[in-house]
Parts: structure tokens; C-alpha cells; sequence
């Protein structure tokens, strides 16, 4: 079973599921919930505290067992049987500025696992990871709308994250991996600064999800000055990121950009707003990093 995912450092996303990229460690069963993991001993359960940024995500073992949550997800709503054993093969990716120095050293923190036992909502599980290949984040989130995009003869993709805004150019549908880069300009930089000045302004603490919902114009409780912070910081935050693309000489004003992540979703009205886009496309699909990996997959099996 082909399974695509995407490892952020904000969420994790697989085609059915989207979760964060959080997880607790526990030797004892946890008294009540759900999405209980157990895996060598150890019980696991997701958190909405996420991992602080890793650019290695191959450290220690906390991707890999939110791996295993992904896998999970993607069983439970397929037709598996628990007394076999289900060969996986796994299509994710890196930023583009990070694949060349780590794509090998993240598809073999995957493999040569013999099989991987686990229990999960106490269903057992036992799966066989035959295959990982990884792909560059950006590019592969362009690959659902490639036989447009490679019309142009130039386009600057823009995915912003979690923690990175990567950034790569593509001429007549090709990747240039020479003109790419990853800034440390995700959208959790931005809670970070709107978490620390609403606390400085108003002696108020807010989640993550607060600040998603205001940015999102869902109904809150919050203070209109507090609301207008937030949409002022946002704004703010996506100038200097354009004006950091500027210094690296990526012109925005001329060609096609296309937007892509879970952070252009949900900043687009601040994108509009700063009219410095010549021409924005929008690619609204949060898990387009992982349709991408899954095309490019098939095509690098087909080859």
C-alpha cells in the first residue's frame, strides 16, 4: 500500500487525516481517549503541543512514531486485515533547500525495520515499510495543477509552513533546485510574535488556535483591538517575508507565484492585500505536498 506523507513541523498530513505534529510518550495505558498507540512497550498519544523545529527529523524516534500514526489513519480506512502483514511503501518529502544534504538519510530512517509491530485503539497492526522515497516540498505540492503550471516558462513556488517559507523556481515545468532556499519564516514564527505581543499589550495569553480562528474570520470572543493585532501582525509578516524574497532577487511583481501550504490558506488575504503579487495562484488544498508525493511516486516506479 502506497502511503503519502507529509512530516511539518507544524501538522502532519496524509490523505485522510491532518493532525499535529505532537506526541506523548506514556509507560502506562492512558486511562481514557482515543488514537492510543502502542509500540515496543511504550504507549503514544497525539498532543496538540507539537515538536519544537528539527531540521533533522531523524534524530531520535518521534517522526517515525508519527509515522506510525499516519500509517495507522490510512489502514484503518482501507481494507486491512490484522492477520497480515501489509507491505508499505512511503512517498514523502523535504524542504527543497534541505533534500540534497538529507533525502538518503531520511528514506533510510524508514527502512530495514524488519516488521514493525503495534497496536493501535488496541486493533494490532504489523506492517513491512518495503519502499521510502522522498521528494523536494514546493515542487511536489505543484504536481496536481503541473500541466498548467508547465505552460510557463517561469514560476516561483512558494510553500509557507510550519516553520520554513521554501521557495523554488520551476522553468517550462522543471525544478530548479539551484534557485531555492528555505527561510525561517513559517507561520509559527508568526504565532510567536502575535503571541508575544498581545501578552505584552494586553497581559493575555493566546493558543495557536485562537489565532488560526481570528485569521480565519471564524466568530470569536476576542476584543476588537486584540483582533485588529492580530490581522495587523499577519499583514506585517507577510511584507517582510515578500521583502526577504526581494533581497534574494525572486521578482514576485513579474511571472506567475504560486502558493501553496497550510500557511498560504491561511494567510491569502494577507497576500492579496500587500500588492506586491504580480500574479497569485492559490493552490487551496492543505495536503498538496502529499497528492504531489503520491504522483511522483508512481512516476519514479513507472521510470
Amino acid at each position: 500500500m502506497l502511503i503519502a506523507i507529509d512530516h511539518g513541523n507544524k501538522q502532519i498530513k496524509t490523505s485522510r487525516r491532518t493532525f499535529v505534529s505532537g506526541v506523548r510518550e506514556s509507560d502506562t495505558k492512558p486511562p481514557f481517549g482515543q488514537n492510543i498507540l502502542f509500540y515496543k512497550g511504550k504507549y503514544y498519544t497525539l498532543s496538540d503541543q507539537r515538536i519544537p523545529y528539527m531540521r533533522d527529523k531523524t534524530v531520535d524516534e518521534r517522526y517515525f512514531i508519527l509515522t506510525l500514526f499516519a500509517v495507522a489513519f490510512e489502514l484503518s480506512g482501507a481494507d486491512y486485515h490484522t492477520d497480515e502483514v501489509a507491505d508499505v511503501q512511503l512517498a514523502i518529502g523535504l524542504p527543497p533547500a534541505h533534500y540534497g544534504a538529507q533525502y538518503e538519510r531520511f528514506e533510510k530512517y524508514f527502512l530495514n525495520r524488519d516488521i514493525i509491530d503495534f497496536e493501535f485503539d488496541g486493533r494490532p497492526y504489523a506492517i513491512y515499510i518495503s519502499k521510502a522515497l522522498c521528494f523536494p516540498q514546493a515542487y511536489a505540492a505543484i504536481m496536481p495543477i503541473y500541466q498548467r503550471i508547465r505552460q510557463y516558462p517561469k514560476a516561483a513556488v512558494l510553500d509557507i509552513g510550519g516553520f520554513t517559507a521554501d521557495y523554488l523556481l520551476v522553468k517550462n515545468g522543471e525544478a530548479d533546485l539551484s534557485a531555492c532556499d528555505s527561510l525561517d519564516n513559517g507561520v509559527i514564527t508568526l504565532y510567536n510574535s502575535i503571541k508575544s505581543k498581545v501578552n505584552a499589550d494586553f497581559d493575555m495569553l493566546l493558543d495557536e488556535s485562537d489565532i488560526d480562528a481570528i485569521l480565519k474570520k471564524v466568530p470569536t470572543e476576542y476584543d476588537e483591538s486584540v483582533i485588529r493585532i492580530i490581522q495587523e501582525q499577519a499583514q506585517l509578516f507577510i511584507n517582510d517575508l515578500f521583502g526577504k524574497l526581494r533581497e534574494r532577487m525572486i521578482d514576485l511583481r513579474s511571472g506567475k507565484v504560486v502558493f501553496v501550504g497550510g500557511g498560504s490558506i491561511l494567510l491569502r488575504k494577507q497576500i492579496e492585500a500587500s500588492g506586491k503579487i504580480g500574479t497569485p495562484i492559490f493552490v487551496d488544498e492543505i495536503s498538496a505536498n502529499t497528492k504531489g508525493y503520491e504522483l511522483l511516486f508512481k512516476a519514479a516506479c513507472m521510470g
